[in-house]
């Protein structure tokens, strides 16, 4: 009967073991410490990760155009300037010209040029000149600079762009002179209507270290305008002399 007794006891202790053993806390943190990974749980990343690389390149151009303008204004306003002169002077072309005949590449090397070391390094001193002369930009001021704007510096490059021009396609000064008497005053009207509005936007709302890229921006159409009427043919100087 004691062999009885003990061999049921084994048996409990046995059984009280295995128990233990199964619902002990080891065992259930090794079933379960280690989750199998789940993609959800890094897609977040991923797309925040992508999303950020994706903001950064697209910010890339901007920051490094924002850092050539700070360490080299001129030069990089004045690429800007040919570059736009360039594509407006395209864009002109390929309005006013026949589907049968070809873009004249000179024409538009001409403009690129001028853009380059004329219209970009003016507009560079000019803006920088205004905003010393009148640093504030309240509507009374603003107004001044787009008066000064319009009653000197349009004047002034609009003689210089199309004497400049001119010289490039050989015209002799009479004929360059006969020129601008035919049309320099056409080309002011339609500046007085076009540029007020450009300027008022680019003084009042636009740093000074930017304003030149506004206004080459805003030159684009102004360009493809201008670019066409340099590209008419040469003034008659027995015309304007008689007219005169």
């Amino acid at each position: 009967m004691s062999g009885s007794i003990l061999r049921n006891g084994g048996r409990r202790a046995h059984q009280l073991l295995l128990h233990s053993h199964s619902s002990s806390p080891s065992s259930k943190f090794k079933a379960s410490s280690f989750p199998p990974p789940s993609s959800s749980h890094f897609s977040p990343a991923r797309s925040s990760f992508s999303s950020s690389s994706s903001s950064s390149n697209r910010n890339g151009f901007i920051g490094w155009y924002l850092r050539m303008i700070e360490t080299r204004p001129i030069l990089t306003k004045s690429l800007t300037a040919g570059a736009i002169f360039a594509t407006a002077d395209v864009s002109s072309q390929m309005i006013t010209l026949d589907p049968s005949c070809s873009l004249d590449l000179i024409r538009t090397l001409r403009m690129a040029g001028y853009g380059m070391m004329i219209s970009g390094p003016s507009l560079h001193l000019w803006f920088n000149f205004v905003s010393r002369i009148l640093p504030k930009r309240d509507i009374l001021t603003t107004f001044k600079k787009m008066f000064l704007g319009q009653a000197v510096y349009g004047p002034i490059m609009t003689a210089v762009f199309f004497s400049f021009n001119a010289a490039l396609q050989g015209e002799t000064n009479a004929e360059i002179f006969a020129r601008l008497k035919r049309d320099f005053i056409p080309t002011m009207k339609s500046c007085l209507v076009y540029w007020p509005m450009c300027d008022f936007i680019t003084f009042k709302f636009v740093p000074v270290r930017l304003q030149p890229l506004v206004s080459n921006s805003f030159s684009y159409l102004w360009t493809i305008y201008i670019t066409y009427m340099a590209s008419l043919q040469k003034a008659s100087v027995e015309q304007i002399t008689d007219g005169s």
